[in-house]
């Protein structure tokens, strides 16, 4: 890659000081992904609350927000995005079957009816950019307009990390890859979602 277009996680004594608040809510260790933002400071800065609150599942709650970033992580075919939120995703008690579910989406069996719908709806609205009529009454049987309105801000999140993460391609923090199971790995995830181009 040409190095004027290779954008690298920035040393954190780099950082431009407007950025002191992030530094301080990730406890002095902002992840790589972060660190690749902290290239466009005033972008990071905004982006910031909007990220605390899809990564905290908004109005979904945890489990059901953490469901939706994983459909994403396979949408976008983002390694980093994917391996972060396996992690993430046992922590809030989500089983490793139903994360290697995840992957197969709302259709695959054992889902209970509102989160297969919720997986439904990621993969209608990245092949649709919105909801049908049908699938939108579907979701109101099980959540509010509130949680409707969080599920494609999740995911509009998300697809934003992925499109960064796929660009310049951050390794995945050696912290969260510590915490993976052995066989969560980036040559088994690209062996299934192989990057375009």
């Amino acid at each position: 890659m040409n190095d004027d277009l290779r954008v690298v996680p920035l040393p954190i004594a780099e950082w431009d000081p407007s950025l002191k608040n992030i530094i301080d809510d990730m406890h002095g260790s902002p992840i790589n992904v972060h660190r690749l933002m902290a290239n466009h400071p005033a972008l990071l800065q905004a982006w910031w609350s909007f990220r605390n609150y899809a990564v905290n599942g908004g109005d979904l709650g945890r489990r059901k927000g953490e469901l939706v970033i994983l459909r994403v992580a396979t949408r976008v075919r983002a390694w980093y995005e994917w391996g972060a939120h396996v992690e993430r995703a046992l922590k809030v008690g989500i089983s490793r079957e139903e994360i290697e579910r995840a992957k197969q989406g709302g259709d695959a069996p054992g889902w209970e009816v509102s989160e297969a719908l919720l997986l439904r709806a990621v993969d209608e609205l990245f092949d649709n950019y919105g909801l049908s009529e049908q699938t939108h009454a579907q979701l109101r049987e099980h959540y509010t307009a509130r949680q409707v309105m969080d599920l494609m801000a999740i995911l509009g999140t998300y697809f934003i990390l992925g499109t960064m993460i796929n660009t310049w391609d951050p390794e995945l923090d050696a912290t969260t890859q510590e915490k993976l199971p052995a066989d969560i790995t980036r040559e088994q995830f690209e062996r299934e979602y192989p990057t375009k181009g």
